[in-house]
């Protein structure tokens, strides 16, 4: 059967914007799709799942061991529906990136990553070499195809859906060897960094961990998502999940702010399609104001102020 099964992100309570890229990238494909849903007391999340353009059924899986973002218990839910599908997809981000090998290893099949355009059902495209190169993938037809869609390079379809919502129990018990102990986020109730409309970034040049409140102070000011370079993570100055670029978070914010970030290749790989970037740092001949839309030779400590009093 050529049907799609999306994955859908949730924090519990809303779901991920992550879930209707994934939409686009099916949309694409030109298959059908339905989405399931795991978690405990899902059924708000399943309703806004159902509002997704183009769904057809929203499967809502219930299950207290289901209830945190385990990949071994929620694997197996979902490769207890995949006879129905003939591809599986998930975001790439990290949920998607932890939840999808596992899906891919108990289906026997090998897992495609990053799916950044669709040239037909079978044969897609996506970066490699930090993004500087673009590869065409032809997966084989005859099997199974499990994927993450690179949510940066996808647009996320409207709302506006009546899918139908089907509650099911769920297939599998609690996973015997793993369990959950806790989440540790540096991100407070800050939009996800990963589908953050606005993002405000701050890299060594802020020196001092307590000099990074500043950076949260702004985000929270523009009801955006903070992020960090890979020297102010390593330095200490905020925690690892907000770090952007290669080996962090890959980001298409429609504003993106970076403030004391010289712009490292692998920063740069993490914020290409942001829509506006915008670039505050003291040294004129930072690599930053060659890829940033607007840039400022100034000292962040004196421009984050004014622009904190003229926001209000």
């Amino acid at each position: 059967m050529s049907r799609i099964l999306i994955v859908a992100e949730h924090d519990g309570q809303t779901l991920n914007p992550s879930t209707a890229k994934c939409a686009a990238c099916a949309t694409a494909i030109g298959h059908e799709f339905d989405i399931i849903v795991m978690g405990v007391s899902v059924g708000e999340i399943a309703g806004q799942a159902a509002d997704i353009d183009g769904a057809g059924t929203v499967f809502a899986v219930e299950a207290e061991h289901l209830a945190n973002p385990l990949a071994v218990n929620h694997a197996s839910e979902v490769v207890a529906m995949a006879d129905n599908y003939s591809h599986i997809l998930g975001p790439s981000t990290t949920f998607g990136r932890d939840l999808m090998p596992r899906i891919a290893a108990l289906l026997g099949v090998n897992q495609l990553s990053d799916i950044s355009a669709v040239e037909d059902a079978y044969h897609f495209k996506r970066p490699i070499y930090a993004g500087n190169a673009i590869v065409d993938v032809h997966a084989p037809e005859n099997v199974k195809l499990v994927a993450t869609a690179r949510v940066a390079s996808w647009k996320a379809v409207g709302s506006g859906g009546s899918a139908t919502v089907e509650n099911r129990p769920a297939s599998s018990p609690a996973s015997s060897h793993t369990r959950y102990v806790k989440l540790e986020s540096g991100g407070g109730e800050r939009p996800d960094l990963q589908t953050a409309a606005r993002v405000v970034s701050g890299g060594r040049g802020l020196a001092s961990k307590e000099n990074f409140e500043i950076i949260y102070e702004l985000a929270d000011l523009i009801g955006g998502g903070a992020g960090a370079s890979r020297a102010a993570v390593d330095a200490g100055y905020c925690p690892n999940d907000m770090q952007v670029g290669q080996t962090g978070k890959i980001i298409s914010p429609d504003l993106y702010m970076a403030f004391g970030i010289s712009g490292a290749i692998q920063h740069i790989t993490g914020i290409k399609d942001a829509g506006t970037i915008v670039a505050i740092n003291k040294d004129a001949d930072a690599p930053i104001f060659e890829v940033a839309d607007i840039g400022l030779a100034a000292d962040l400590f004196t421009v984050i102020p004014e622009l904190k009093q003229s926001l209000g």
